[in-house]
């Protein structure tokens, strides 16, 4: 698997939603993975017998659009391999001043899941889900077909939302078409 091509940051602008302002929400399975309120991590190990993080980049970075214009935010994106095949690309975004506060337990987390750390302890607060279905012919298109992924169809994905004192840290959960097959089963 290799993403040499392809250089970090690989996400990119997406319209995210509130899933009341949805005009069609995905049906059954997907829709069940989109807004479980859960860890996505956890529901990943579950499915498989070797989970993998592999981390594609972590920096400062200004936002994209359609994220928070913060004048600093350090910015993490992974692959959540499940049994050696990348199924899910997740975009964390986290202010300065969260990153002041905790930043080693963040900025160490180096091939550990973000998830297990907030939904392990007290410190985060869960919130909002928005979700999103777009066809991506971008950055994210790219990244699936250089990891052996054809981008068929749209790609769904969820943006939640994490406080702890004041602030919100954001992680942005892509589902690669590898998971999309699974999570829809034969058509």
């Amino acid at each position: 698997m290799s993403v040499t091509s392809l250089s970090f940051p690989y996400g990119e602008s997406i319209c995210w939603y509130s899933p009341d302002e949805l005009d069609r929400l995905p049906d059954g399975a997907l829709a069940d993975w989109l807004l479980a309120s859960g860890s996505l991590t956890a529901r990943l190990r579950a499915h498989c017998s070797q989970f993998e993080v592999r981390v594609l980049g972590e920096a400062m970075l200004p936002g994209l659009p359609g994220e928070p214009q913060l004048p600093h935010t350090w910015v993490r994106e992974v692959l959540l391999i499940l049994d050696g095949t990348p199924w899910v690309f997740a975009r964390t975004l986290v202010p300065e001043a969260l990153l002041t506060r905790c930043g080693d337990e963040l900025t160490a987390l180096g091939d550990r899941p973000l998830g297990e750390l907030l939904f392990s302890s007290n410190l985060f607060t869960p919130g909002r889900i928005e979700i999103a279905g777009f066809h991506s012919c971008g950055t994210l298109a790219r990244l699936a077909e250089s990891l052996g992924q054809n981008v068929h169809g749209r790609l769904w994905g969820r943006r939640r939302y994490f406080e702890r004192e004041g602030d919100e840290l954001i992680v942005s959960e892509i589902f690669l078409p590898a998971a999309m097959d699974y999570i829809l089963g034969p058509q």
